[in-house]
């Protein structure tokens, strides 16, 4: 017969299947999790480095995972909730602002998180990390969307998406383009706090991407960071595959993203 575990905090209600019976990823246990009904997971390594340190993955579990596997196999735990189709709009950071008190809670894991995001995920990224600067042990992103109106938008180089625009527009309470235009709060605005508290980030591009154009959202962030006194690097990617344009490619050098997330979190 299976059991069900059921944590109350708050208003908050989480069930999942019992512990002693979970899935694998890649060789590791997986907890499968409910969280306000939005599936959610964490992962946990064989054996946990001293002080529990994670990674957060913000949208596409699956793309470059090996990064997050090898970080898995060196002892990080790493979690994932599922706020897909909400582009990092202020609600979303409120799921994740619960999200991220639960596994911490639960789980006893190191109160400064690694942040990881790729495309659309910068936007989850950014937006929670500037709500959250003494949360964040570090930051990295491929690819990532900077700025809504060029993905996706499309009102620059980008041919965007309509059709994500459209629901990103409703996520974000935006009634007209001209509104989401003047929106000042996209993920390369008001980075201070961010780099006050001295959160290194790190990007990887490819200056091939016509998807999500580097001029228009990594390079123009990763200047304003700088600007602020803040510790950014751009990695751009060559050497590999690139696919979709130029928005997916292979990260030639994956042991620099590693070592920078370790660097930056084991301390």
């Amino acid at each position: 017969m299976k059991l069900y575990l059921f944590f109350t905090i708050g208003f908050l209600t989480l069930s999942y299947g019992q512990k002693h019976n979970p899935t694998s990823w890649k060789s590791f246990e997986r907890h499968n999790l409910k969280f306000e009904n939005r599936e959610a997971r964490v992962i946990v390594p064989n054996k946990a480095l001293e002080g529990n340190p994670w990674i957060w993955k913000a949208r596409f579990p699956k793309y470059h995972a090996g990064i997050d596997s090898t970080l898995v196999a060196k002892g990080f735990h790493l979690a994932y909730i599922n706020t897909d189709n909400m582009f990092g709009c202020p609600e979303a950071v409120k799921i994740r602002n619960r999200f991220y008190d639960f596994i911490v809670s639960k789980y006893k894991l190191q109160k400064k998180v690694a942040l990881h995001g790729h495309s659309r995920g910068g936007l989850f990224t950014y937006n929670w990390a500037k709500k959250n600067p003494e949360k964040v042990a570090c930051i990295y992103v491929d690819a990532p969307v900077c700025d809504i109106k060029s993905w996706p938008a499309g009102f620059g180089t980008s041919k965007g998406s309509r059709k994500e625009w459209e629901i990103l527009k409703k996520e974000y309470g935006f009634k007209s383009d001209e509104e989401a235009k003047d929106y000042k709060d996209n993920p390369l605005d008001n980075l201070e706090q961010l780099a006050n508290a001295k959160v290194s980030i790190l990007h990887t591009i490819s200056l091939k991407d016509e998807v999500v154009p580097p001029e228009e959202n990594s390079i123009k962030l990763v200047n304003n960071y700088i600007r602020l006194g803040g510790k950014a690097t751009i990695y751009p990617c060559v050497e590999g595959i690139q696919k979709s344009n130029g928005h997916h490619y292979d990260i030639d050098n994956p042991k620099i993203v590693i070592d920078f997330i370790k660097r930056n979190t084991l301390k």
